[in-house]
């Protein structure tokens, strides 16, 4: 079970929490990309996508790497899976009340006369 409390746990779901940030990882999801080409798609400075990519690298969910002058990223998935711990915990307590809500319905359903199954009046 993953530890709800943790602090990377917290820098992950922060990270993830903007819509830019997302967009950045979807991008490193498909290859290395620099610091430029991460910040082209957004009307954002340079400045503006560092902030972002140091919001990612914090939360481990991206590696930057120095080549020159040029900053270099890629994904680094592994606080994802965690971020995917925790929210499975939530999906199987929705699939387990909504197959309660079924289950209901279904025995409901059997006990109701059949005309009544079919729209009819009596």
């Amino acid at each position: 079970m993953v530890e709800l409390n943790t602090p990377q746990l917290d820098a992950v779901f922060h990270a993830l929490g903007d819509a830019t940030r997302r967009r950045m990882l979807r991008e490193l999801a498909t290859g290395e990309r620099t610091v430029s080409q991460l910040a082209e798609p957004f009307s954002i400075s340079l400045a503006a996508a560092s902030k972002h990519i140091k919001a990612l690298e914090s939360a481990g969910l991206i590696a930057r790497e120095v080549k020159g002058r040029t900053h270099v990223c890629r994904l680094a998935p592994g606080p994802l899976a965690s971020a995917h711990e925790w929210l499975a915990f939530y999906e199987r307590f929705w699939t387990d009340r909504l197959d309660a809500l079924d289950k209901l319905l279904r025995s409901e359903d059997a006990r109701q006369p059949s005309a009544l199954k079919h729209g009819e009046d009596k």
